[in-house]
């Protein structure tokens, strides 16, 4: 492992996952070409890959929209809930550095069966006929177990990419210095930046190459630039810092949890924060907390029977049949988390709906801009989701924490739990605003003069497409509050050396909502296709109910926000007690103790 840096400060730095002094060289920004390099491509390559893939199974593989939608839920459910088995290898045995390159590989092999997919005719279904009969035959076996290889390994690759690259990128940089908490910091802005950029050119040039050039290669070019970043990526690897695997700590989490169940029977002590016993490590990286009187089932892990044997330097025996507060305290940690998880994990099915029905919306609108009659492709308008969350973060940071400083008198300006509840309100906001533009879509398009025949679907409504912005913006502004915010809550409120697994769990929810949202369309569907009212959810939206469908999503988020505010009222901050501040120095206070940081 080398490193760069002028301060001397900064050339050495030991790491011990082995017990063994290694010199650490930092390199950072000069490894940063190679990063930033295969970020961009990366990024470029997988978005530019599934960005359309929507409409590509429609146009392409003559799926119904239903299933198309359907797997496009499955897909991404089953890719996020990766991280975590993901997070878990790459902690316990292979690390980061292996963890990236095998997932990179994986998502260029991907990226290149889906473009065979389209290169090669006996891959796919053959084209619909144009005829008064409209007549289109759906993919083989063959041709969907074959798409089902490239997403597979799509699935294997951004599993394993998603949890680790931020974490890559800061392990260049010297934590203990100051350039190096200076480089930490750039690196992030500089990784957003490639996320927000990637998103943008896939989400308008290779969609616009894909819906109305070709295919093939639209699907090429996405697979052109994960070669490239592969080969980037690669070429750094001299000069990276690879911090080995030092063991997943779910053994501690699960020694708790079986220690508690064994001891069931034992009387709780009166005052567990003085008689519970708690060893701490000469060496410990993770905040020491205080006790808290949650949960307090799990805290006969941690009582002394006279059947408990300790080792000379204090720590139990046997970890199977003795724990220390800390470890209790850090399982409370988790276990407090996971009802704020659930509730972000519903407020994404919002979030969904407006990542595919819009799509479907915008093929029976108007896309025409301008006089020469230019057709946005329907997946661009997704664009403005990102827009709306690009555009909102500055004025969040600049004015409104400025503002809500001098209202609340907090550092934060409003907590994270605040935030994260902020952008569950405007969800529900979304949902309503989208019906009633559905709505308004609709009616134009049955009493109104239209504009032709969307393929396979219907009349196309005289509404301009641009009507369609107003949701995804509010879409937008609703993921600058909530999705920043529980990324922070994550990384702050687990113990640090769960912070990959943190990593994880966001994406865990973003896959729990991908299900949810697969089978609240699976329930719409089935309950109203025989309804008064009709199917809502047919292919032809102009014959369905898609606005009734919006309004249901919104009253499900606004029950959603009531579960979340009653969950954040009842939640106490790691290493807070009681303290219900968790600014950026609340719920933090075991870490401000430690003289190193962990990133």
């Amino acid at each position: 492992m080398e490193m760069d840096g002028k301060e001397p400060s900064e050339k050495n730095h030991n790491l011990s996952s082995d017990h063994s002094t290694k010199v650490v060289k930092f390199r950072g920004w000069k490894a940063m070409p190679f990063i930033i390099g295969n970020e961009v491509f990366e990024k470029l390559g997988i978005i530019g890959t599934l960005s359309n893939l929507l409409v590509y199974l429609t146009a392409v593989f003559n799926m119904k929209s239903i299933t198309a939608a359907t797997i496009i839920n499955v897909f991404g459910g089953t890719t996020n809930f990766g991280t975590f088995i993901a997070a878990f290898l790459c902690d316990s045995y292979f690390g980061r550095y292996k963890t990236l390159g095998f997932s990179i590989i994986a998502c260029f092999l991907g990226s290149v069966v889906m473009q065979l997919t389209s290169a090669i005719p006996s891959l796919h279904p053959a084209p619909c006929s144009n005829g008064p009969d409209t007549l289109c035959k759906g993919p083989t076996t063959g041709q969907v177990l074959f798409l089902m290889t490239g997403l597979g390994l799509l699935i294997i690759g951004a599993g394993g990419i998603r949890p680790c690259n931020l974490a890559f990128g800061a392990d260049q940089f010297n934590p203990n210095t100051e350039s190096g908490k200076k480089g930490i910091d750039s690196f992030f802005n500089w990784y957003f930046f490639t996320f927000t950029f990637a998103q943008m050119v896939s989400l308008t040039l290779i969609v616009y190459i894909q819906s109305n050039v070709s295919w093939t290669i639209g699907l090429a070019i996405p697979a052109a630039l994960m070669l490239l970043g592969t080969i980037v990526y690669f070429a750094g690897s001299r000069i990276y810092v690879k911090v080995k695997a030092s063991g997943s700590p779910l053994g501690s989490i699960a020694q708790v949890i079986a220690v508690s169940i064994k001891k069931r029977k034992l009387t709780p002590p009166k005052q567990p924060w003085l008689e519970l016993y708690n060893y701490i490590p000469p060496k410990f990286m993770n905040s020491k907390l205080g006790y808290t009187d949650q949960f307090r089932y799990l805290d006969k892990a941690a009582i002394m029977t006279e059947e408990d044997k300790l080792n000379p330097d204090g720590s139990p025996a046997d970890p199977w049949k003795l724990c220390t507060m800390q470890q209790v305290e850090e399982v409370k940690c988790l276990v407090r988390v996971m009802p704020i998880w659930v509730a972000a994990s519903f407020y994404y099915i919002a979030v969904i709906q407006q990542m595919t029905y819009p799509v479907f919306q915008a093929l029976q609108s108007d896309r025409r801009l301008g006089s020469n009659n230019f057709e946005i492709p329907a997946a661009s308008y997704v664009v403005f989701l990102m827009l709306g969350m690009t555009i909102f973060i500055p004025i969040y940071d600049r004015i409104l924490i400025q503002f809500f400083k001098r209202i609340t008198g907090k550092k934060g300006g409003i907590t994270l739990l605040q935030r994260i509840g902020i952008g569950m309100f405007i969800s529900v906001i979304c949902m309503v605003v989208s019906a009633f533009i559905e709505e308004r879509r609709r009616h134009i398009a049955l009493t109104q003069p239209t504009l032709g025949m969307a393929k396979r679907r219907g009349a196309i409504s005289a509404m301009p497409g641009l009507f369609l912005i107003p949701q995804l913006m509010l879409a937008g502004t609703g993921e600058a509050f909530t999705a920043i915010g529980q990324v922070e809550f994550y990384y702050k409120q687990f113990p640090e050396n769960m912070r990959s697994i943190a990593g994880s769990l966001y994406y865990c929810g973003l896959g729990l909502s991908n299900y949810l949202s697969t089978f609240l369309i699976s329930v719409i569907h089935r309950t109203t296709r025989n309804a008064s009212t009709g199917n809502w959810l047919p292919e032809d939206l102009n014959d369905g109910r898609l606005d009734y469908f919006y309004f249901t999503i919104a009253g499900l988020q606004l029950v959603n926000l009531v579960y979340f505010l009653i969950c954040s009222n009842w939640y106490k901050y790691k290493g807070a007690g009681n303290n219900e501040d968790d600014n950026d120095e609340g719920g933090n206070n075991g870490e401000k103790k430690k003289q190193n940081i962990h990133v």
